[in-house]
């Protein structure tokens, strides 16, 4: 978009998202970085916060002693808050998967994670939606699957 058409909020947004990237790439180890986006609403206005980024593993805490020490939270109360809102959020995302729906409650955890992540790639890719994708690789999914099960069945080992 060209700058003249961009709205005062937009430029802003993009300012202190260039302002972000900048402190973010001196931070190193763990640690939060800093997020920009906007509220929402009518007039949304441009915000900026600290937060650990789940796309760089390293730089998460791995122990609640960590967590607590890199967000400097000392108040009981607030870490078990923070936990809660943590558990809630994966709890509500894992509920609400609109894959889950054409998982088999067979298929091992692997399984699920290598068909969730091939269709919403596929879906992406080729432009399509989550049930084309859907329809297009369970079935070859499903019998590769089945087939690895009969395998083991005949070795008598578990699949």
């Amino acid at each position: 978009m060209a700058t003249e058409a961009k709205t005062v909020n937009e430029l802003e947004l993009e300012k202190q998202g260039k302002l972000a990237e900048v402190e973010n790439a001196k931070r190193t180890g763990k640690g939060t970085r800093i997020r920009v986006g906007q509220t929402r609403g009518k007039n949304p206005k441009v915000i900026s916060w600290e937060s650990f980024d789940t796309d760089k593993p390293e730089t998460l805490p791995e122990t609640p002693q960590e967590f607590a020490e890199l967000t400097k939270t000392t108040d009981e109360k607030v870490f078990v808050s923070y936990l809660v809102d943590g558990y809630n959020a994966a709890m509500y995302a894992a509920a609400s998967d609109v894959l889950s729906e054409y998982v088999e409650a067979n298929w091992p955890d692997l399984l699920v994670k290598q068909f969730k992540a091939s269709v919403n790639n596929y879906a992406n890719a080729a432009s399509v939606s989550v049930e084309e994708a859907v329809a297009l690789m369970k079935p070859a999914i499903q019998k590769a699957f089945e087939a690895k099960l009969a395998a083991a069945k005949a070795e008598g080992a578990p699949a």
